[in-house]
């Protein structure tokens, strides 16, 4: 029998193996680490490759302590028309955010980097936020008859129940955001936006005032807290939910409210903590863990205003100034904390979904 003859490589080959071999090595041990690489490459797209990043601006020095020196802001996923509601989900180890005028859910994996559809037909979805069990609630701005206009919990079997979807037996108008309170209470704003829009949704006749509300925890009685307020939208809590904010769109300008909180789930007095700012296009809004507001920020579509000089994120302190500016190319919506030591702000902007890590964390941390 003829003996088989060794295949013998060129040095230049062998060299070549040995690279593509350490290369596929590297890429699959970030993947089993956690970094966002496939294929030796890092996916996230920074908006700069200089530190510290141009994109990060301190307008008063207290805001020096939560920019990290080495920290970009990145872009992690594009495609969307209207990206909305962020929510951090950290068993998972992903973000699921609402694309509204595309009627659904996206979810972006922070291991693949992938950007896929978590909820199709998703009754026009808009704030989104979990439950002291990490169930989805889901702020669902549909203006159909018979669909949406609800808040609903997604069960851990993936059933929908729906919490509530009127008042006093009038349907809401388009329930905005969403937060859940230690007590398990659900507090969401219900403004008129998307009752009046063929893209995010059904043009419809509303017929309630625009409100804020609560659900109980435990009995899961709804209550009208806040009937004063045009256009409520963002809303967070203090880190010892001692105050409720929330900001108010459809005033000139748009106002930030900072309600006291009562031991029974009602509101006492209230002071707008933000109010002079004549650009503001206040969106959604949460709370660090020092008491900073970090606001989704942008052009209020004044024909004076420079857009690509506002679009981003906006942090006041808990006087509520001005005390720092991320920049975007876009006009950001809305935010919120994640990332496995709750230090990981994702902003939800127009199109797309950017993420910057910073020296502080969500107040909601835990």
């Amino acid at each position: 029998m003829e003996k088989t003859k060794p295949i013998e490589l060129s040095k230049e080959e062998v060299t070549t193996s040995r690279r593509d071999f350490f290369k596929k090595t590297a890429a699959l041990s970030g993947v089993a680490l956690g970094g966002s690489v496939l294929s030796g490459k890092l996916l996230a797209e920074p908006l700069s490759l200089g530190y510290p990043d141009a994109h990060v601006k301190i307008l008063d020095e207290s805001f020096s302590k939560y920019r990290l020196f080495n920290a970009s802001v990145e872009k992690l996923a594009t495609g969307m028309r209207w990206a909305e509601g962020p929510v951090w989900s950290g068993d998972g180890r992903y973000l699921l955010v609402s694309d509204i005028a595309n009627n659904c859910i996206m979810r972006w994996d922070e291991i693949t980097n992938q950007l896929n559809v978590y909820r199709h037909k998703s009754n026009y979805s808009n704030g989104l936020c979990r439950d002291l069990e990490g169930r989805l609630i889901t702020c669902e701005g549909s203006t159909s008859d018979s669909e949406g206009r609800r808040v609903t919990r997604t069960e851990h079997n993936g059933k929908i129940t729906v919490l509530a979807d009127n008042f006093e037996g009038k349907r809401f108008n388009s329930p905005n955001d969403v937060v859940v309170k230690r007590d398990g209470s659900i507090w969401f704003t219900d403004p008129p936006f998307q009752a009046g829009s063929m893209y995010e949704g059904h043009i419809i006749q509303t017929e309630l005032p625009d409100a804020v509300y609560r659900i109980d925890g435990e009995t899961g009685d709804l209550i009208q807290v806040i009937k004063n307020v045009a256009g409520p939208n963002g809303l967070c809590f203090s880190p010892d939910e001692s105050i409720l904010y929330v900001v108010e769109c459809l005033s000139q300008p748009r106002k930030v409210w900072a309600y006291d909180v009562n031991l029974n789930g009602t509101l006492g007095n209230r002071n707008a903590i933000i109010s002079d700012v004549a650009h503001a296009a206040f969106d959604g809004i949460k709370c660090d863990q020092d008491g900073n507001l970090w606001c989704g920020w942008g052009s209020d579509g004044s024909a004076s205003q420079n857009p690509e000089g506002l679009n981003g994120v906006m942090i006041f302190n808990k006087q509520g100034k001005p005390i720092g500016h991320i920049k975007l190319p876009e006009y950001c919506a809305n935010i919120c904390f994640g990332g496995t030591e709750g230090n990981r702000l994702f902003m939800a902007s127009s199109h797309s979904i950017y993420s910057l890590y910073v020296n502080t964390r969500g107040a909601t941390f835990v």
